[in-house]
């Protein structure tokens, strides 16, 4: 489980004294802590836990991406690359990533399994890519490629 691998990181980062990975891997931790004070209030079924988990993953690379875009325009070339660092030992926990062909060929099933045939069935094919590929498919380029066949 992620969860396990993450607490098992966490514990070599301490014996290592990496500071660095110690406060990324905590912050991936609290995350997800948080996530599980939420879901006690919620009615619904919790999703596979390591589902959650790369979810939460994601969000955070993505946030971190985004900062480094701000951090770089700004001319803060060192906050910009500990973010950077941050989002490379996040990536570590994260499944391997679909190139984009796979990404293509992931996209054209999903629109034959949900039989979409225009621009108002993406929320059917992204659904269906959600469940199927959560952590391992970039969403944001598999989406422009649904919109580039459905369109």
């Amino acid at each position: 489980m992620l969860r396990d691998q993450l607490t098992t990181a966490m514990k070599v980062a301490m014996r290592n004294k990496d500071k660095r990975r110690l406060t990324t891997i905590r912050l991936i931790l609290a995350a997800i802590k948080d996530r599980d004070i939420a879901a006690r209030t919620d009615k619904n079924s919790p999703p596979d836990e390591d589902t959650v988990v790369l979810e939460i993953l994601s969000k955070m690379i993505k946030q971190r991406k985004e900062s480094v875009v701000v951090y770089e325009e700004a001319g803060r070339l060192e906050l910009a690359q500990q973010e950077q660092d941050e989002m490379d030992i996040i990536s570590e926990f994260m499944p391997r990533q679909m190139p984009d062909d796979e990404i293509a060929a992931a996209v054209g099933e999903a629109i034959a399994e949900t039989g979409a045939t225009g621009l108002k069935d993406i929320g059917k094919i992204m659904a269906v890519l959600k469940g199927k590929y959560a952590g391992q498919m970039d969403f944001s380029k598999a989406s422009a490629v649904a919109r580039s066949e459905l369109g």
